[in-house]
């Protein structure tokens, strides 16, 4: 159910969920945050919200919408309540501020606010460059940033880095979840040698090949190269050196991963890109400050520049005889 309040303003709007509650019983109680997503006004806000009502499944929400509307329109609020099946688990209150009001965000959010739930403030395309520093952002225990949704990503990733606050996460980060498990898990079988470096290939403008470079390096305290690649999407492939040969993790198409190492049989793994819904249902998940993103971010000081390549297909690996060493290749998100 979809209902229109144009013109109104904070107070209605929470007269209006009241109503909904006593008369139908639609608005549930047993919230256990309130995530605010604030975007501008266009096409892309239902992506978001879409994927905020596919993540209050497990984490049952009030969704509030902060969406920027023409800064040169008159001053006015245009509210929406989505509740039932238009609001996955929760219940979504999409606000449009238009004029000057587009710019007080905080002021029309807080009367909204669930009581004693912590709150969780999401910029799915541009966002601040100090997230904590943001009007919406104070108000936040966690605050989730989007690197790769910029114009200038890498840029946008190294700002934030100096800016950094606990509680503040970014979705290139969690896009390599998968990639950093596969790199530990291969690290636990034999040969149990140590890395002596490592490099790391992907677009030149992929904040999570940058964060993954930075990961490695604060963890294994090794040189980090980290390559640019201009044939392929994301990171490409990565490689962690050892004195038996390497490890090789390469995914060319963005969907299915090689890895290869001495010892051990060539092993074909799903690395499909995550979507948005998947990256914020896990970070959903934890509302404390993330020390190991914070320490991946300390590494992006510690990576060196490759020279640039092209993607190069997933190599055969060559066929077993001895622990033969297996040859290098290349990674990404």
């Amino acid at each position: 159910m979809i209902i229109d309040l144009p013109s109104t303003t904070t107070s209605q709007l929470n007269k209006k969920l009241v109503e909904i509650r006593e008369q139908g019983g639609q608005v549930a109680l047993g919230r256990v945050l309130t995530l605010v997503i604030v975007a501008d006004d266009d096409d892309r806000l239902e992506e978001a919200i879409e994927a905020a009502n596919e993540a209050s499944r497990e984490h049952p929400s009030r969704v509030i919408v902060v969406a920027k509307g023409a800064r040169t329109a008159a001053p006015r609020i245009d509210g929406q309540i989505r509740v039932g099946g238009d609001a996955g688990a929760s219940e979504v209150i999409v606000l449009r501020l238009y004029g000057p009001l587009a710019a007080q965000g905080q002021s029309a959010v807080v009367p909204l606010l669930l009581p004693d739930a912590p709150i969780v403030t999401w910029w799915p395309g541009t966002g601040p460059k100090a997230p904590a520093k943001d009007p919406l952002g104070e108000l936040a225990q966690r605050r989730i940033t989007d690197s790769a949704a910029e114009k200038a990503p890498i840029r946008a990733l190294t700002t934030r880095a100096k800016s950094y606050v606990e509680g503040d996460t970014d979705l290139a980060w969690t896009r390599l979840t998968s990639w950093r498990a596969q790199l530990v898990s291969a690290l636990d079988l034999p040969p149990h040698e140590k890395v002596t470096g490592a490099t790391v290939t992907g677009e030149a403008d992929s904040p999570s090949t940058e964060l993954l470079a930075g990961w490695l390096a604060e963890y294994l305290k090794v040189p980090v190269k980290r390559v640019k690649s201009t044939g392929a999407a994301g990171i490409i492939s990565v490689t962690l050196d050892r004195r038996s040969g390497p490890v090789e993790l390469h995914r060319p198409d963005g969907r299915v991963g090689t890895l290869t190492q001495p010892g051990q049989p060539t092993r074909r793994i799903a690395l499909q890109r995550r979507d948005n819904k998947d990256c914020l249902i896990e970070e959903l998940r934890r509302l404390d400050p993330d020390e190991v993103y914070e320490a991946s971010l300390n590494g992006l000081g510690k990576i060196s520049s490759g020279t640039a390549a092209k993607a190069a297909p997933a190599k055969k690996a060559p066929a077993a005889k001895k622990a033969a060493p297996a040859k290098t290749a290349k990674s990404s998100s």
